[in-house]
């Protein structure tokens, strides 16, 4: 008696996806779901956790610090995603458009600092924005700013540095989108009236939409939970969520305490990949 190929092919399937689905049970939810429990678990004087249940934690997360903390994350990472994504999009359609002897050129050109340690790209950066480092000088000279002007450990100094390290996550899957686009649609527009920017507007960044969910994606989650930038360039006034989980993690050894920001962080993580999930299903709907 043959077997079912509906059987069977369900089979191959859940045989392809069982070490995925083991993978993320092993390394993501059960280590997810441990921290949670830990937030309501009392903190011992040495930094570990004590017996017992307590609704402590969330007594501490009331801290009239926090929401300042949390409201700069966000607008910081949605800052940062947005710079990237209006970054991303003119140089993917300039790629997609140009040469396949210059698109790999220019691939490689933008690929190459990333070869390097991302903690030595970050102090690069602290150099080039130190008070006395060339680009301050050239800005002052120019009369851009005045001398003495600091533009490192600030709000605006995380931001830059974290466009910098992430605009490669966002002009990949960008590009990778674009160069599949049809551009005999952006010809037709302006054939039926629309100029050329009104088609680029209208046809080309509609129709690489799934790149550009892709590139949030990629972009907004890291930032969420940033710590290294913000701490080395941005200093103690420029702290977002990452930054004070690390510190109650390390320097005040309170493990429920961090454990409990990391709950709050973990939704915030959560709630994007939502989001684009429920539109993805809603355009395949209709």
């Amino acid at each position: 008696m043959k077997a079912d190929p509906v059987r069977r092919e369900r089979l191959v399937e859940v045989f392809l996806t069982a070490p995925g689905f083991v993978w993320l049970l092993l390394f993501f939810l059960l280590p997810t779901f441990n921290v949670l429990l830990i937030s309501f678990r009392p903190s011992t004087l040495t930094g570990g956790i004590g017996e017992g249940w307590t609704l402590d934690t969330l007594q501490q997360l009331r801290n009239p610090d926090y929401p300042g903390i949390l409201f700069r994350t966000l607008w910081v990472s949605l800052a940062i995603t947005v710079s990237c994504l209006l970054l991303s999009v003119p140089v993917a359609y300039f790629l997609a458009r140009c040469s396949q002897r210059w698109k790999t050129r220019l691939l490689l050109l933008i690929m190459i600092p990333f070869l390097t340690n991302f903690i030595i790209r970050v102090f690069a950066w602290k150099v080039i924005l130190h008070p006395e480092g060339w680009l301050a000088s050239v800005l002052a000279f120019a009369g851009l700013i005045p001398p003495g002007t600091q533009l490192l450990y600030n709000v605006r100094a995380v931001i830059l540095v974290s466009v910098y390290t992430y605009l490669p996550f966002a002009l990949l899957p960008v590009y990778a989108v674009a160069e599949k686009f049809d551009f005999a649609l952006m010809e037709a527009a302006m054939d039926l009236g629309c100029n050329r920017i009104q088609a680029f507007f209208r046809v080309f960044v509609p129709g690489i939409s799934r790149g550009l969910w892709t590139a949030t994606l990629l972009v907004l989650i890291p930032n969420l939970g940033a710590y290294v930038v913000p701490d080395i360039v941005g200093g103690h006034s420029s702290s977002m969520l990452g930054n004070v989980i690390v510190r109650r993690l390390f320097s005040d050894r309170n493990l429920p305490h961090a454990a409990g920001l990391s709950s709050v962080l973990t939704v915030l993580v959560l709630l994007p990949m939502i989001v684009v999930i429920l539109h993805r299903r809603r355009r395949e709907a209709h």
